[in-house]
């Protein structure tokens, strides 16, 4: 059951991309709901390892998914973006492959024991999870300002909020505080962005209507497909 909205999510950021590569350019989209994705992968699959959290099979694949469909969404991004935007979202993955090597050597040498590995890692998911799903909030204000949904797609949305609420069951049912925490803010942050998106649809101009000049400038921010956690175009997106 939660690999469904999981493959939702996972897939959620093909009309984005496609729309990248078809003008060449990937415009004002933020590459921060992707790398905070990526990073919510890496640590929810390390949460799952046997070395770590045992009996974790469901968490570890659906977020071996996520990391490898996130890779490709950030080198497409690297493709089509400027040479500005390229070196900034460089900086953050160095950063993000810097901290997650330091989370792994400092874990697996100075916890010994499967129930502090789970702590310590699980504390790390809950928060980094968090600020994944949050990660859309600059664009949701974006949107009330500007009252256009253009940057902050439906499906994206969608897909956040049926994951939060799938893995928030998942976690009720096998009592994993870990993943009800990020899943559940991530079904409610899921559901006031479908609701903002209903608000301001009608209100949103279309491509055919938008002149070059009149292009809606957003400016560069922050579902795992892990269980805390998604992006996006300004979301997130996770892979638990």
């Amino acid at each position: 059951m939660e690999a469904v909205p999981e493959i939702q999510q996972l897939t959620k950021d093909k009309p984005t991309f496609y729309k990248i590569w078809k003008k060449g350019s990937v415009e004002q989209f933020s590459p921060i709901p992707y790398l905070a994705t990526l990073l919510n992968c890496m640590l929810w699959v390390f949460y799952g390892l046997p070395i770590v959290h045992p009996h974790s099979l469901l968490v570890v694949t659906i977020n071996g998914i996520g990391l490898v469909l996130e890779s490709i969404y950030l080198f497409m991004y690297f493709l089509y973006s400027t040479k500005q935007q390229r070196l900034r979202a460089l900086k953050f993955l160095v950063a993000e492959l810097m901290f997650m090597a330091l989370i792994v050597a400092l874990v697996l040498n100075l916890c010994h024991t499967h129930k502090q590995r789970t702590l310590v890692v699980g504390i790390l998911c809950v928060f980094f999870g968090t600020c994944m799903y949050a990660s859309p909030l600059s664009v949701m204000r974006m949107v009330i300002e500007t009252k256009s949904s253009r940057y902050m797609p439906f499906y994206l949305s969608l897909a956040n909020f049926l994951n939060g609420v799938c893995w928030t069951a998942y976690a009720l049912i096998h009592f994993d505080l870990f993943i009800l925490i990020p899943n559940g803010l991530g079904a409610l942050l899921g559901a006031s962005q479908l609701i903002l998106y209903g608000c301001y649809y009608n209100s949103t101009p279309k491509d055919n209507d938008q002149k070059p000049k009149a292009e809606l400038q957003l400016p560069m921010s922050a579902s795992s497909v892990a269980p805390g956690g998604g992006p996006t175009d300004g979301h997130a997106v996770n892979f638990r």
